[in-house]
């Protein structure tokens, strides 16, 4: 393959690469944004139920059922934050590997793949705090 139609193929890999990048970072914010919001959701029906639950066996089932639901959530969180996680480590070894050939591997810092790895786990247990929350709290209130 001639030079020159090898550094467009190049180019073309580099642009996916960082589009592949942008929709995993869109897809990781929906699922967290998803997980925090349903969280809180469920935190409220279940504190607001949580006295009526006392007296009320259908009112202590239907906690159960968001507790479920909870748990559900989060487990679809983490399992979907830890294949972001790994995709994005892909994706970035990739582009290392790219930046190596063509000699401008020092301006990527490779430690920045730690400091992803960091944050997703920051991510996942803030998530998984606030289902512990929301699934707790509302057993204290009853």
């Amino acid at each position: 393959m001639p030079l020159e139609e090898r550094d467009k193929m190049i180019e073309r890999i580099h642009e996916h690469i960082i589009r592949e990048l942008q929709q995993n970072t869109r897809t990781d914010i929906i699922f967290a944004l998803t997980a925090i919001v349903l969280n809180l959701m469920t935190l409220a029906i279940n504190s607001s139920i949580a006295k009526a639950s006392r007296e009320q066996i259908n009112f202590f089932v239907a906690m159960f059922v968001f507790v479920i639901l909870t748990v559900v959530i989060n487990l679809v969180f983490i399992s979907g934050m830890i294949k972001g996680k790994q995709t994005r480590n892909k994706l970035l070894n990739g582009l290392l590997r790219m930046y190596k050939d063509k000699g401008v591997e020092g301006y990527y810092d490779p430690t920045i793949l730690s400091s992803y790895n960091s944050r997703y786990y920051l991510f996942i247990l803030g998530i998984v705090f606030l289902g512990l929350v929301a699934i707790v709290v509302p057993f204290v209130i009853r």
